[in-house]
C-alpha cells in the first residue's frame, strides 16, 4: 500500500485564467481560496507537496504549510504560456519517490477520500505503466492522478521535440486506468458560469 511517506504530490498554479477573468488559484469556494484547498487535500495524501506556479509571491500569503514552491521558469527563448506539460516537467526534477500525485489548482469538487483510495492501488499498477489516471471519452485526465517519477526522460524528450499536450505524451505509452465513480469530482473552473456550479 502506498502511504504519504512514499508520495509527492505537485499543484499547478500556473494558468493564465483568462476565460475566469481572475486569478482562479485564489477564488474563495466556500471561503477557502482554491490553491489553498487543493494543497490542503494534497497534504492529506503525501508528506511532501510542491505548489509549481510562475508566481510564487502571488500566493505565499494563502494558508500553505509544509507546501514548497516551485517557480516555473519559461523555456528559453519561450514565453511563459508554455502550458501544464512543462510546469509538470519543472515540479518532477524535484521529485525523490517513485509515485507523484499531479493535481491542478482547479478542482472545487476534489475528495481527498478518492485520491487516497486511489494511492493504495498503486502498487498494484502494472510495471510497464508510467501514469495511473482516470480516463473520459476525451481522453485521459492527466491533471487529477498519479504519474511514476521515473517517466522525467520521456517527459522532456516530448517537450524538447515541442511536445505540450499531455494526450498527445500519454497516448504514446501504457498508463493504467483509475476507477471513478463520481466523474463530477473532476470538474474544473474555468469561466464564471462553471465557478456558479461549484
Amino acid at each position: 500500500m502506498t502511504t504519504r511517506s512514499k508520495l509527492t504530490a505537485i499543484v499547478l498554479a500556473g494558468g493564465k485564467s483568462s476565460r475566469m477573468g481572475q486569478d482562479k488559484a485564489l477564488i474563495p469556494i466556500q471561503g477557502v481560496p482554491l490553491l489553498q484547498r487543493v494543497g490542503g487535500i494534497a497534504q492529506s495524501c503525501a508528506d511532501v507537496v510542491y505548489v509549481v506556479t510562475p508566481w510564487p509571491e502571488r500566493y505565499q500569503d494563502l494558508l500553505l504549510p509544509g507546501c514548497q514552491f516551485i517557480q516555473e521558469i519559461p523555456l528559453s527563448g519561450k514565453s511563459l504560456a508554455h502550458g501544464p506539460l512543462v510546469g509538470f516537467a519543472q515540479g518532477l526534477a524535484e521529485v525523490k519517490t517513485d509515485w507523484v500525485l499531479l493535481l491542478a489548482c482547479d478542482l472545487p469538487r476534489l475528495r481527498v477520500e478518492v485520491l487516497q483510495d486511489w494511492a493504495t492501488k498503486l502498487d498494484s499498477v502494472g510495471d510497464n505503466a508510467i501514469a495511473a489516471l482516470a480516463d473520459h471519452p476525451k481522453g485521459w485526465e492527466p491533471l487529477c492522478g498519479f504519474y511514476r517519477r521515473r517517466c522525467l526522460p520521456q517527459l522532456l524528450e516530448f517537450i524538447n521535440q515541442g511536445g505540450r499536450s499531455f494526450q498527445q505524451w500519454l497516448r504514446q505509452y501504457p498508463v493504467e486506468v483509475l476507477p471513478l465513480a463520481e466523474p463530477e469530482m473532476l470538474f474544473n473552473c474555468n469561466t464564471p458560469e462553471d465557478l456558479a456550479l461549484s
